[in-house]
């Protein structure tokens, strides 16, 4: 930062101290130069995307809104994932939403549930069910539960009462914890099915 005191410019660093800019190395000047003008762009930057950000979510979300109300429809909210192509089918705009998931209490008495019905089961079971099963309740390096292995035992069909009191407490131990919201643009190359995404993220341009 510059200072003028008494008429005359310094230079004030980290900590604070001031140096008379005579003295102040010329690579030292042209680095604080080159920061400060890119900060600047990236602030103005920052303040452009989350316009974007904020326009491009209203207009997708109002424009469903408005598709639903042709068919008398009405629809709440900003769930789920949806995809607009241009008329031309040269551009797409993508909108999906990112759910974190966790279960509450209620796992752990499915969980019983479960190890009651292999118990029973054991002599006739099939191996890969229990292999399944003991895979699903697997927990990661932070202790934390795999939701999709659990959601997918919902897909085995087993009439026993207590499977089926297992998977409702499964369905209903479901706790969204976070919702987080994309949008991606894509453009087609030429006249393929493929489409390549339209870079907006700066670390990953």
């Amino acid at each position: 930062m510059k200072v003028i005191i008494e008429g005359k410019e310094y230079w004030r660093d980290a900590k604070g101290n001031l140096t008379p800019a005579e003295l102040v190395k010329d690579i030292d000047k042209a680095r604080d130069a080159l920061v400060h003008e890119w900060v600047e762009r990236g602030r103005d930057l920052s303040k452009a995307i989350s316009h974007f950000k904020e326009g491009i979510f209203g207009d997708v979300q109002a424009f469903i809104e408005l598709s639903a109300e042709k068919y008398g429809a009405k629809v709440g909210g900003n769930k789920g994932n949806v995809t607009l192509f241009s008329y031309d089918g040269k551009y797409k705009i993508q909108r999906a939403i990112n759910e974190s998931l966790q279960f509450d209490e209620r796992i752990q008495a499915a969980k019983v549930l479960i190890d009651e019905c292999l118990n029973e089961w054991s002599e006739g079971s099939r191996p890969e069910l229990k292999a399944l099963i003991e895979r699903a309740f697997n927990v990661d390096k932070e202790g934390n539960l795999n939701t999709s292995r659990i959601l997918g035992l919902r897909r085995v069909e087993i009439q026993d009462s207590r499977w089926q009191n297992a998977m409702q407490a499964i369905s209903e131990s479901v706790q969204v914890v976070s919702s987080k919201a994309y949008v991606r643009l894509y453009e087609r190359v030429g006249e393929t099915d493929q489409y390549v995404p339209i870079a907006l993220d700066v670390a990953g341009a």
